[in-house]
């Protein structure tokens, strides 16, 4: 499995992204299980709509829930607190509350490759692709 952060999937739905390319090349030769967590997927279309992106918005959302290509997982009550403990050490080192839960998806799931642009990803101990 391969987790998916907010930055790989803003760039791989805008095309006018630097790193667009890479990351759609990835993802068109990856066969890999990918998972991406409601928070993550909150942020990408936020950031979609807020960029008056509304079209690639839609087309992020039909992925994330009428697609088979991403199992997107629901942050659990657990783990949003387990997540603010995180947050509590962490946001000095500029870890989001968003981070903080994927840090915990990460670990509950035993996860151990990222597609992110955020190098904060390597600091959780995972590989990051592209």
């Amino acid at each position: 499995m391969v987790f998916v952060d907010t930055s790989a999937w803003f760039a791989f739905f805008l095309p006018v992204d630097r790193d667009h390319q890479r990351v759609h090349t990835w993802f068109a030769s990856s066969n890999d299980r990918l998972v991406t967590s409601d928070y993550i997927v909150d942020e990408t279309l936020t950031l979609l709509l807020a960029r008056r992106e509304l079209g690639r918005a839609r087309e992020a959302g039909r992925l994330f829930f009428e697609a088979d290509v991403v199992r997107v997982h629901f942050i659990s009550e657990e783990q949003v607190h387990r997540a603010w403990v995180v947050f509590q050490h962490r946001a000095s080192s500029g870890w989001s509350f968003t981070d903080c839960t994927s840090k915990i998806v990460i670990d509950d799931l035993g996860i151990r490759a990222a597609v992110a642009l955020d190098d904060h990803f390597r600091q959780f101990g995972v590989s990051v692709l592209p």
